[in-house]
């Protein structure tokens, strides 16, 4: 469990909310900040981070890769092992089967359409919220489940984040500040094959974690030339 930051008078948004690594209450934090992100209607693509999250590129290129995209983009497998199909309940028959059961990365990019289907969704977010109990992971399995039963056209299924698991374990990688090098970032954002609006690119991530805050002083050193900010 994590302790819960001090209160910001600067920021304006509903009390906080306690959330448990690996709970249903992170399902139900992630509805909640998709709520408060749709009340402004000016919002049209709504994009999941961490604080431990960083740019790969300038604002103005992340925002023409997001809003000029025909797809959302939520990472979403069938995994037929343990932590993949074999977290999946019976109990979720009919509405949900083995077949339709997804695993993916819960750092997403989802339109205005998909993010309220999302929150005012009660048929499968209860069917989780019943049946995918510990060691079943909600977040990484409701709403890849959910966009791909029902938006699997418009999805792009893969995530905007890059995260290294080489090592194993529940977490990824965190990254210390002798690790960030200009090899480092640009393998982050140069060395992956994917698809963009029907045609290949090597433009895959626009964010990666984990980044501790003591890798800043050094990400910020590369970050005009290598991110192209300022």
């Amino acid at each position: 469990m994590e302790m819960l930051p001090k209160k910001d008078p600067s920021f304006m948004a509903e009390e906080y909310q306690r959330v448990e690594w690996g709970k249903f209450n992170m399902v139900e934090a992630e509805r909640r900040l998709l709520a408060n992100a749709l009340l402004d209607l000016s919002n049209e693509r709504f994009v999941l981070l961490s604080e431990s999250c960083i740019p790969l590129y300038n604002f103005t290129t992340i925002y023409n890769y997001i809003m000029n995209s025909t797809k959302t983009f939520m990472e979403s497998y069938d995994l037929p092992s343990p932590v993949g199909r074999g977290r999946y309940n019976k109990k979720m028959q009919p509405w949900i089967t083995l077949d339709q059961w997804r695993k993916g990365s819960q750092w997403f990019e989802v339109d205005r359409e998909i993010a309220i289907d999302i929150i005012t969704d009660q048929k499968y977010f209860q069917l989780f919220k019943r049946y995918c109990k510990p060691a079943c992971y909600s977040d990484e399995h409701y709403l890849p489940t959910f966009v791909t039963m029902r938006y699997w056209w418009k999805n792009g299924n893969r995530t905007l984040t890059w995260v290294d698991w080489t090592k194993g374990g529940p977490h990824p990688t965190r990254f210390i500040r002798t690790d960030v090098t200009a090899d480092l970032l640009n393998r982050m954002r140069n060395g992956t094959q994917c698809e963009y609006n029907g045609d290949p690119t090597n433009m895959c991530y626009l964010f990666a974690r984990k980044f501790l805050p003591s890798t800043l002083d050094r990400l910020l050193r590369f970050a005009p030339k290598i991110m192209k900010f300022g």
